[in-house]
C-alpha cells in the first residue's frame, strides 16, 4: 500500500486491521483528494493507493501527484464525476472509459470525512476485456443480422434432428429449390440436398456429419443447381446442439449467396493461369488453345475454341479447340447457316448466348444437328478489328444451361489476353524481322553505320567500320576508344554537337576526319537520328559515316580553278551569245522574206485595184464623163479597205496591233452581227446562236472580236461546202491551274465565244500548223493563210487564248477565251455619216499632230469643213511647243510615232503637266502596248486605228470635246 510520507504509529490495532482490509481488496482502491476553481474541479492528488490499483490503471508511483499530471489528456468526466461527489457528499456508481488510458472500469465513489481537504474514496475494476467481448458480440449480432436481412440469396434454417425436419424462411427455400410453404412448415432434409451439384454433394454430407458426431459448428461451400440450370454458390454455417447424453437435437445455420466471390475468385484464378500458361508460349495457335484448355475448366463446359471467320463464306475455320472427356472436336471447316440463323448477329458484333437451343427462334429448327456436335447451349463471342468480324472465340456445352454474365464477361477477358499476347508475339516478330533487316541492310550497304545509347554509349558498329579502323568487334564499345580515333582538331567540335543533340534530341550532323586501319585520316560526314517510342522517348540512336574524303579534295581543286573557271565560262557565253543572235538573226530574215513574200503578193493585187481604179477615175474626169466618177471611187475605196483589213491582221498576228479595249457584252455583240453573219454564209448553211445566260463582260476591242468572230464564220462556211450547221456559242468559264498551265493562261474566270461547224474537220497535223501565218488549206488565191492567226494573236494581246477541236468527218469547234471584266458592259458605238456629223461650236479649235502630210491634210480638211479652228504640227517638239503656248486647244489629234525624238506619247504626257484636262486622241496604224492600246490609256485619253473613215473620225472628235 502507497501512503504519505507522514504515517500513524504502526503499533495502532485499529490502524493494523484497515491496511489489512485495504489490501485485501481485489479491486483498485484509493483515495483521492478533489481540487477546485470555486465549485468547479479542475483537478484530483492520489492520497493512498492499494496494491492493485497499480495492475488495475498501469500507473505507477501516484501517491502525492496528480491526474492531469499523470494522464494529461485525460477526459473531463472524471474530474466532473468525482467533483460532484466532494461537494453532495452522495455516493456514485458508473461505469465508464478512459480512451486516454486505453480502459474501461466499473467505479463506485463515495465520500470520505467533511470539511477541506475534501477526499472521495474509489473503489473500481478493470473491466476491459469484458466490455470489448461484449462490444464484439453486439457487433457480431450486428452483422448477422444485416446479413440476414440482406434479400435474395440469403436465408436461416433450423433443422428438428429427431424429427427429421428443416424449417426454413423464403429466401433459403427459393435459393435451394424447395417450395416455400413447405420450407415454412418443415421438410425432410433429403429434400433440400436436392438442389446441391453433385459433385459438392458428399463432401457437404461429411461436413455435417461431423457436426452432428462432435457438437461443433458446421461450415461448407458447394454450388446449388438452379431450376434453369444456372449456378449458384452457397456458404453454409451452423452448430449442432446435442442433448446431455450427446445425442444430436437441433441444427440451426445461416446460408450464404457467395456467387459473386466466387466467380471473381474463379476468374481470377483462371486469368492467373491463362498468363502463367501462355508466359512463355511463342505460338498463337498454342496460345489459343492453351486459353480454351483455362476457360473450359473454369466454365466446366464440354468444349471450347477459336476460329477465324470468313464473312463472305459465312464459315469458321477452327484449328484446335479444347473438348471434355468424350466430346468430339470441331476442328475444320463449319458453315453457320447449317446450325442457325444467329450468324446475322455475329456480323453486327453482337454476342450469341443460347441456353436451349430447342427454344431459341435462331436455332430451333437445327437443334437436332446443334446437339450432335455437343453444343445444346454455347456462347459465340465476336472479335472484331476495326469494326470487321475477323475471329471467333466460342464455348459449347452438351446440355442445356444459363450463361451469366460473369461466364461471358470470364470469355472477353480470356480472349482480350490471348489477343493482346497474340499482338505481343507479332509485335515481337515484326520488331525481329526488323532488326534483322536492319542487321543485313547495315551490312550490305557500303556506308559505316552505327548505334548509341540515349546516353551516347556506343555499343553497335557494322563491319565496315571495324574494316575500316582495323579494330575487333566489341573493341569499339563506349565513347573513349571511338574518340581516340578522331583527328585532334575535330574533337571538339564533334563532342560539341553529340552533345547537343543528346540534350534536345536534335538530329546529328557533323564532318571530321577519322583515323584508318594505315593511320591516314580521311573526311566522313557523320549523322544520327534519334529512334522514339510511341511517347516520344528516345530509346536509341542510329548514325552512319559517309566517306566524303574525295569530295572533299574535289571541291578544293575546283576552288583553285575557280578564277579560271570564271573567264572560261565568261567567253563561252559571249561565243555561244554570239551564235545565237547570228541564228536569231537568220530566222528573222527567213520569217521576214516568207511575211514579205505573201504580203507582197496580196498588196500588189490591191494596190493595182486602187491605182487603176485613180487613173481612169482621172481619164475619165478630162474627158468630162462623170457618170463613172462614183463607180470608180467606191472601186478604189474598196481595195482601200482590203489593204487596211490585211494590215490588221499581219498587226494581230505580230500582236503589235493597236487594240481599244472597252467593257463588252459578247452576247450583244454577236446579236448585232448575226444577220450580217447569215448573209456571209448563204442559205445552205444554218446558223444558231446559244447565247449563255448571265455572260460576263470582257475587256476586249470589241471592233477586232467582230472581225474574228467573222473570220471563224467564214472559215467554217468554207469547211462545208454542201452546207451545214453553224454554231455560235458564249459562256462563262472557270480555268483551273492546272488547265491554265496547259492553256499559257493564268487561273481564274473567262469568257468562252466558240463557232462550231458540221464540216470538214481537220486533222492533228494541221490543227498543229492553223495559227502558223501564211498556212492555208485553200486553193491558191481564195486564201492569205492570215486569218486564224490574227485571231491568235488578236486573244493573246487580250490577255486569253484561242484553242482548236477537230476530228475528220465530224466537223469543228474554235473557242476564243478572254478574260472576265468585273464591271458592266458599254453600249455598241455607232457612227454616223459624214453629212450627218456633229458642226463645231464657234472657237472650239483643234491641234493635229502628224509626220505624214498627206494625213495631216485630210484630217485637217475634216475638221475645217466642221467649222473646227485646226492647228497642225509635224513632229513632238512642234507640237509640244504649240501645246506649252497660251492658245486655245480644245483636242490633241497625234500619231504615236513621231520624229524628233519624242512619240506621240510622251507628247501628249508633257502637254498634260500644264492642260491636265486636255483631251487627247491618238491615231495610228503601229504603236506599242506599253504607249497606248491594251488597257493603259490614262482618263481624256482615246486612241484610233489606221486607217479609218473620216465619218468616224469627226463623230470621235465631237464626242471627245462634248463630253470634256
Amino acid at each position: 500500500m502507497q501512503r504519505p510520507t507522514t504515517q500513524p504509529d504502526s503499533g495502532n490495532p485499529a490502524q493494523e486491521r484497515y491496511d489489512a482490509l485495504f489490501e485485501a481488496i481485489d479491486a483498485g482502491f484509493c483515495i483521492i483528494e478533489v481540487m477546485f476553481d470555486g465549485d468547479h474541479a479542475v483537478d484530483y492528488r492520489f492520497v493512498e493507493v492499494n496494491s492493485q490499483f497499480e495492475s488495475q490503471t498501469g500507473l505507477l508511483d501516484v501517491v502525492g501527484r496528480t491526474a492531469g499530471e499523470l494522464v494529461p489528456d485525460l477526459e473531463r468526466f472524471w474530474f466532473d464525476a468525482y467533483g460532484k461527489v466532494a461537494l453532495t457528499g452522495e455516493p456514485a456508481r458508473f461505469d465508464h472509459g478512459s480512451d486516454a488510458m486505453d480502459r474501461w472500469f466499473d467505479v463506485h465513489a463515495f465520500p470520505v470525512g467533511s470539511g477541506t481537504p475534501r477526499l472521495v474514496a474509489v473503489l473500481f475494476t478493470d473491466v476491459s476485456a469484458y466490455r470489448r467481448a461484449a462490444i464484439a458480440t453486439q457487433e457480431s449480432e450486428e452483422r448477422l443480422n444485416q446479413a440476414l436481412a440482406a434479400g435474395n440469396g440469403i436465408g436461416t434454417w433450423d433443422w428438428d434432428i429427431p424429427n427429421d425436419r428443416v424449417k426454413a424462411d423464403e429466401r433459403f427455400s427459393r435459393l435451394y429449390g424447395v417450395p416455400e410453404e413447405l420450407g415454412r412448415k418443415g421438410a425432410p432434409l433429403e429434400r433440400f440436398f436436392g438442389g446441391i451439384h453433385p459433385d459438392d454433394l458428399p463432401a457437404t454430407r461429411a461436413a455435417i456429419a461431423d457436426a452432428l458426431e462432435t457438437g461443433g459448428d458446421f461450415s461448407a461451400e458447394y454450388r446449388l443447381v438452379q431450376p434453369g440450370g444456372a449456378i449458384r454458390w452457397v456458404a453454409a454455417q451452423g452448430r449442432c446442439r446435442l442433448a446431455s447424453d450427446g445425442t444430436p437435437l437441433r441444427f440451426p445455420g445461416v446460408s450464404f449467396d457467395i456467387t459473386e466471390r466466387k466467380q471473381a475468385d474463379l476468374r481470377q484464378s483462371a486469368l492467373l493461369q491463362l498468363s502463367d500458361a501462355i508466359r512463355d508460349l511463342t505460338d498463337p495457335d498454342e496460345i489459343a488453345y492453351a486459353a480454351s484448355a483455362i476457360l473450359g475448366a473454369a466454365l466446366q463446359v464440354s468444349r471450347v475454341g477459336y476460329g477465324v471467320i470468313d464473312k463472305t463464306r459465312e464459315t469458321i475455320r477452327v484449328e484446335r479447340d479444347w473438348n471434355a472427356p468424350g466430346i468430339v472436336t470441331l476442328a475444320g471447316t463449319l458453315k453457320f447457316r447449317d446450325y442457325g440463323s444467329y450468324i446475322e448477329d455475329l456480323k453486327a458484333g453482337r454476342t450469341v448466348a443460347i441456353a436451349d437451343v430447342a427454344h431459341d427462334p435462331r436455332t430451333a429448327d437445327l437443334a437436332d444437328a446443334l446437339r450432335g456436335i455437343s453444343a445444346a447451349s454455347f456462347v459465340n463471342m465476336p472479335l472484331v478489328e476495326q469494326d470487321n468480324f475477323v475471329a471467333l472465340i466460342y464455348a459449347n456445352h452438351a446440355a442445356p444451361r444459363v450463361w451469366s454474365d460473369d461466364d461471358q464477361l470470364l470469355m472477353r477477358e480470356v480472349a482480350e489476353r490471348v489477343r493482346a499476347a497474340t499482338e505481343r508475339l507479332r509485335a515481337e516478330g515484326a520488331r525481329r524481322a526488323s532488326e534483322e533487316q536492319f542487321r543485313v541492310f547495315a551490312e550490305a550497304v557500303p556506308n559505316q553505320i552505327w548505334a548509341a545509347r540515349p546516353d551516347g554509349y556506343l555499343y553497335w558498329f557494322n563491319q565496315q567500320v571495324y574494316a575500316y579502323n582495323g579494330l575487333a568487334p566489341g573493341e569499339l564499345d563506349g565513347v573513349e576508344v571511338w574518340g581516340g580515333l578522331l583527328h585532334p582538331d575535330d574533337v571538339t567540335l564533334a563532342a560539341e554537337r553529340w552533345s547537343t543533340s543528346l540534350a534536345t534530341g536534335a538530329p546529328y550532323s557533323v564532318e571530321f576526319r577519322v583515323r584508318a586501319a594505315d593511320g591516314e585520316y580521311r573526311w566522313f560526314l557523320v549523322r544520327a537520328e534519334p529512334v522514339r517510342g510511341d511517347d516520344g522517348t528516345i530509346l536509341r540512336w542510329v548514325g552512319t559515316n559517309t566517306d566524303i574524303d574525295d569530295s572533299r579534295r574535289q571541291t578544293a581543286q575546283l576552288a583553285q580553278w575557280n578564277e579560271t573557271l570564271e573567264e572560261q565560262v565568261a567567253e563561252r557565253t559571249r561565243e555561244l551569245m554570239q551564235a545565237e543572235e547570228a541564228l536569231r538573226q537568220s530566222q528573222k530574215m527567213e520569217a521576214v522574206g516568207q511575211l514579205t513574200g505573201g504580203i507582197a503578193h496580196d498588196f500588189n493585187n490591191l494596190l493595182t485595184g486602187i491605182t487603176g481604179s485613180l487613173e481612169l477615175l482621172g481619164i475619165r474626169i478630162a474627158q468630162g464623163r462623170l457618170n463613172d466618177v462614183e463607180r470608180y471611187s467606191l472601186a478604189a475605196q474598196g481595195a482601200a479597205k482590203r489593204a487596211a483589213a490585211l494590215t490588221h491582221r499581219l498587226l494581230a498576228f505580230s500582236r503589235r496591233q493597236t487594240l481599244d479595249p472597252k467593257p463588252t457584252d459578247v452576247n450583244r455583240l454577236v446579236g448585232g452581227i448575226e444577220d450580217m453573219v447569215r448573209r456571209t454564209v448563204g442559205p445552205e448553211v444554218e446558223v444558231e446562236v446559244v447565247a449563255s445566260v448571265g455572260l460576263w463582260a470582257t475587256l476586249v476591242d470589241p471592233h477586232q472580236l467582230e472581225n474574228a468572230l467573222l473570220n471563224l464564220c467564214i472559215n467554217a462556211r468554207d469547211a462545208m461546202p454542201g452546207g451545214g450547221r453553224l454554231t455560235i456559242e458564249t459562256a462563262n468559264r472557270w480555268i483551273d491551274a492546272r488547265t491554265a498551265r496547259e492553256r499559257e493562261l493564268d487561273a481564274g474566270q473567262y469568257v468562252s465565244l466558240c463557232v462550231s461547224d458540221t464540216g470538214t474537220g481537220m486533222t492533228p497535223e494541221v490543227i498543229a500548223k492553223a495559227f502558223d501565218p501564211f498556212f492555208t488549206t485553200k486553193p491558191l488565191g481564195l486564201g492569205t493563210g492570215l486569218g486564224l492567226s490574227m485571231i491568235y494573236g488578236f486573244a493573246r494581246q487580250s490577255g486569253g487564248h484561242v484553242r482548236i477541236y477537230s476530228e475528220v468527218g465530224e466537223g469543228t469547234n474554235v473557242c476564243i477565251y478572254l478574260p472576265r471584266h468585273f464591271g458592266e458592259a458599254e453600249d455598241t458605238e455607232t457612227v454616223a455619216g459624214h453629212a450627218e456629223a456633229p458642226r463645231a461650236n464657234a472657237g472650239e479649235t483643234v491641234l493635229v499632230v502628224d509626220d505624214e502630210p498627206t494625213v495631216r491634210m485630210l484630217v485637217m480638211e475634216v475638221l475645217e469643213e466642221l467649222g473646227y479652228a485646226a492647228i497642225e504640227a509635224a513632229d513632238g517638239a512642234s507640237g509640244l511647243k504649240l501645246l506649252q503656248s497660251d492658245i486655245r486647244i480644245d483636242l490633241l489629234v497625234t500619231d504615236v510615232g513621231l520624229p524628233g525624238g519624242m512619240n506621240g506619247r510622251q507628247m501628249a504626257d508633257a502637254a498634260r503637266i500644264g492642260r491636265p484636262d486636255l483631251k487627247i486622241l491618238f491615231i495610228t496604224g503601229y504603236a506599242e502596248n506599253a504607249v497606248v492600246g491594251n488597257g493603259h490609256l490614262d482618263p481624256g485619253m482615246h486612241v484610233m486605228t489606221k486607217p479609218f473613215a473620216m465619218e468616224a473620225l469627226a463623230t470621235r472628235i465631237k464626242d471627245l470635246i462634248v463630253a470634256g
